[in-house]
């Protein structure tokens, strides 16, 4: 059985007879080879991590595509409940204030015919007042055209004064808070006379013939 010794390196199988020349080329052969291996295993590596980071930040770019549409979806949402809340405050009001519309009613009542006196005036002032920081606007005065989407018509007449259909009366005030309409000013209108138009254009036309003839001179003489 054969003993390595110790302290020699393995060489490589060189033909009997080669120069020295050839015997280290076969050596630096040898370990070109042997240095090829381990470049060869680092590009296997490398590729393998290129396309694992290529798949980290895929999933980078899912997870952050997710969670900028749960801020929007959070933000709508944020902003629907806010509406809602002033919506159903705005509600909540409109329905309070309608309920104190009689009371209101009354006051302006007493307040016509002089009975607005002493302690009664004092609380009907301090209710008008809260009633007016919550958004309660009082309409409608005597002599504003007719508008059918904030006046309720109670009464119908006549009159040779007006040149349109008019509020003469207010027999009920309305009220609003903001834009909404929460009652209707109840008035009394009046609307000019029939052929009152008809009679004031030839009553005109026949002012502009006698001015036209005093322009000229009058009739001619016969």
């Amino acid at each position: 059985m054969t003993e390595e010794t110790p302290g020699f390196d393995e060489k490589p199988d060189v033909p009997s007879g080669a120069t020295p020349e050839d015997a280290e080329s076969a050596a630096a052969t040898s370990s070109n080879a042997e240095g090829a291996a381990p470049a060869g295993d680092a590009s296997v590596q490398i590729a393998g991590l290129t396309a694992q980071l290529d798949q980290v930040r895929k999933a980078l770019e899912e997870r952050t595509a997710d969670l900028q549409r749960l801020q929007a979806e959070f933000q709508n949402y944020r902003r629907r409940v806010e509406r809602d809340r002033i919506t159903v405050k705005e509600i909540a009001i409109a329905n309070l204030l309608t309920e104190l519309l009689p009371v209101l009613d009354d006051i302006g009542r007493a307040r016509e015919h002089g009975e607005l006196v002493g302690g009664f005036k004092s609380v009907a002032e301090s209710l008008e007042t809260v009633a007016a920081k919550m958004g309660l606007q009082q309409f409608g005065k005597e002599g504003e055209p007719f508008d059918p989407t904030i006046h309720e018509a109670l009464m119908h007449s006549y009159a040779p004064d007006v040149t349109e259909t008019t509020c003469v009366a207010i027999l009920q005030p309305g009220y609003r808070i903001g834009e909404r309409t929460i009652r209707p000013a109840r008035v009394a209108v009046a609307e000019p006379q029939p052929g009152a138009q008809a009679v004031k254009g030839e009553g005109s036309e026949e002012s502009a013939a006698a001015a036209d003839d005093k322009e000229s001179g009058g009739p001619d003489e016969g």
